[in-house]
């Protein structure tokens, strides 16, 4: 299977898929938010002692998680910046 860079994809298909990406960001950033605001309340009305380390894990893994899509929003708003849409 061909692989499609952006600079084959038709205008509409690269608007489309920045809209995609700006969503998808959007969701990861406010479970981001909200699993920040849960943490705060775990640790205000528990004790950092009596939380389990696997309850940290998403607030670690989620910014690795959107570094690729935030590089990847970056190269097509730079393509669609390059066609002056």
């Amino acid at each position: 299977m061909k692989k499609e860079t952006l600079a084959d994809l038709t205008n509409e298909k690269l608007v489309k898929r920045r809209n995609l990406l700006k969503g998808v960001l959007i969701g990861f950033g406010i479970f981001f938010i909200i699993t920040l605001g849960f943490l705060i309340y775990l640790f205000t009305s528990k004790g950092a002692k009596n939380i389990p380390f696997a309850t940290l894990i998403p607030v670690f893994t989620l910014p690795v998680t959107l570094m690729p899509i935030l590089i990847t929003l970056a190269a097509v708003n730079k393509e669609i910046k390059a066609r002056n849409l």
